[in-house]
């Protein structure tokens, strides 16, 4: 099989991104955004997902923590629709329940081509760390359309913000990850009716 990885490089007057996504990955990673909890959500992600991702990001922190987020969030999604290629024989579909101590979050993704996103999750504090929780939900959105994917996350129980937020990151690792899972039986054609994703 051919290696799925794919390095993308992304300059604005706002942020300065370089990431490399390995979606074969043992779940090492190397990430400096300059958000301490972001960069622990993300390392969250990328273990639990077996996903090697190394992301430097140079953003504007001194405005806010927007643009850094959202834009991380943008060259992920460019990078697993890159690694993935024409999706020839992976699952597609991928979902999961996770706990984290009182806090459950569902995550579902279909690789579809087609972006959709719903997210219903709610925090009590504006922030966890230096992180803004209203970000939580844009970073998922510009994944989930820079990457073409539907992505539905659900918080099921939970009154922890962090706890909200972690079981929300690792939860889509574990969804992508199988999503991504090659399926033998399929041939190396493309699991969809229509003969192409």
């Amino acid at each position: 099989m051919e290696q799925r990885i794919a390095t993308i490089n992304r300059v604005t007057r706002e942020t300065d991104i370089a990431l490399t996504l390995n979606i074969d990955g043992n779940g090492n990673n190397n990430i400096d955004t300059g958000i301490g909890f972001f960069d622990h959500m993300l390392n969250g992600f990328a273990r639990h997902g077996l996903f090697d991702l190394e992301l430097k990001c140079k953003g504007d922190l001194e405005v806010d923590s927007h643009h850094t987020i959202e834009d991380c969030g943008i060259v992920l999604g460019e990078a697993i629709k890159k690694a993935i290629g024409e999706k020839k024989s992976i699952k597609r579909y991928g979902s999961s329940i996770l706990p984290m101590d009182e806090a459950l979050v569902l995550c579902a993704v279909d690789l579809s081509g087609r972006p959709y996103f719903s997210y219903d999750a709610e925090y009590s504090v504006p922030r966890i760390g230096t992180m803004d929780t209203e970000m939580i939900r844009d970073f998922f959105y510009a994944v989930s359309y820079s990457a073409s994917m539907n992505l539905h996350i659900k918080q099921i129980s939970g009154v922890n913000n962090h706890h909200i937020a972690e079981s929300s990151f690792k939860a889509f690792g574990k969804a992508l990850d199988m999503a991504t899972m090659v399926e033998e039986r399929l041939g190396g054609s493309v699991w969809s009716t229509k003969g192409v994703l």
